[in-house]
């Protein structure tokens, strides 16, 4: 997945995801000036002092480009200074109204002519900060607005509060869940672009590495002698590598962790791992505890099960459970014989952790059958 760099941003930055929120705020910001300037202007003849208004529209212009130009560049957006500012100078240039009108004309009715451009630093809060920062956002200037309009007409200006209110509740939520989303899709991109040179490497290895280690395998044992450790050798890496390209990476979410990851580094040319194409995510504490009883049953086929069986691990993702299967074709025994005292690893590792994790194992064993365990934990 390509991604396009922004201006003012190196190549490398990913595009982020609030841009559209930024930029919509940034024309917000043009366009209440606009009409905060008509307004001054229909109200021409009613203004006490015309000069000081045009004074006021005049910072509220500067300031308004200022704003603009750091909000469109990555420095103005990448922490709340900038809003912070704007909101400390929409405040000073609510203010600027007594500029224009006495104080109590405006307590008698007269309107605070910054009107709609005020809100511009609670979208900016908002969109910084989330929920918290617009509500803080809409406190200031509707705190800023109370103490212009008086006490008195607190009910006056109820309206404009709300309409304040809602803006930075919505925004700021919205601006979360983007924000979540641009973190979600920047994961995405690094694991598919992991997976694109894990498969580049993949292929380069089974071309060259894996083929030659291959090949000493069946010289060796064919030649024989010394040249069987040489085999063996050979075989184990083989299995190794295919197990680092078979590796997927360790992504989950909320202290959750892929089992299948953690199981298949415990391949060798005696075991297989089979896992399941898509991610197996469990909490991290169940997903350990899993692998330790897994260890548990491949320590007991080591010992037990004869020095040719080979065995097989088997992970099935059955929605709300996950199926665990160990299987040996080795020498096998008896279900008595796996609780006496050269099978103590049995019941306290592998039946006692499934317990612990309110989950089943079932054995199925003969003499001369292999020996076969499968745990069952439910999916929280």
């Amino acid at each position: 997945m390509n991604t396009v760099p922004e201006a003012g941003r190196s190549p490398g930055e990913s595009v982020d995801l609030l841009l559209p929120l930024w930029r919509a705020l940034v024309v917000f910001r043009v366009i209440t000036w606009v009409f905060a300037c008509f307004g001054v202007w229909s109200r021409w003849t009613g203004i006490h002092d015309p000069s000081g208004a045009v004074i006021q529209m005049a910072v509220m212009g500067a300031w308004t480009i200022v704003a603009s130009i750091g909000y469109s560049r990555h420095w103005g957006r990448r922490n709340t200074r900038l809003a912070f500012a704007d909101l400390i100078v929409t405040v000073g240039c609510m203010y600027l109204t007594l500029l224009a009108q006495p104080l109590l004309d405006i307590r008698a009715g007269a309107s605070v002519l910054t009107s709609v451009w005020a809100a511009g630093p609670v979208i900016a809060l908002a969109i910084s900060r989330g929920r918290d920062g617009g509500l803080l956002g809409a406190a200031a200037i509707s705190l800023a607005l109370l103490s212009l309009r008086g006490v008195d007409n607190a009910a006056k200006i109820l309206s404009n509060v709300q309409l304040l209110l809602v803006a930075g509740i919505v925004v700021g939520y919205a601006a979360t869940t983007m924000r979540r989303a641009t973190f979600r899709l920047r994961e995405a991109i690094a694991a598919e672009s992991a997976t694109a040179e894990r498969l580049r490497l993949s292929r380069s290895i089974h071309d060259g590495v894996l083929q030659v280690l291959a090949q000493v395998q069946r010289r060796g044992t064919a030649i024989g002698g010394e040249a069987v450790e040489l085999a063996a050798l050979a075989a184990e890496q083989e299995v190794a590598l295919r197990t680092l390209m078979a590796t997927r990476a360790a992504t989950g979410d909320r202290g959750r962790i892929d089992l299948c990851m953690l199981l298949l580094p415990l391949a060798t040319p005696r075991i297989d791992v089979v896992v399941p194409a898509e991610q197996v995510l469990l909490p991290t504490a169940v997903a350990t505890e899993l692998v330790a009883a897994v260890k548990e049953a491949l320590s007991n086929v080591d010992k037990h099960a004869g020095p040719d069986a080979r065995c097989w691990v088997v992970v099935e993702d059955l929605g709300g459970e996950v199926l665990l299967s160990v299987r040996d074709d080795g020498a096998g025994t008896t279900p008595d014989q796996l609780d006496k005292s050269g099978h103590l690893g049995v019941s306290q590792s592998i039946r006692g952790r499934i317990a612990d994790l309110g989950g089943s194992v079932t054995v199925r064993t003969a003499p001369g059958e292999g020996t076969e365990w499968e745990m069952k934990v439910s999916r929280p």
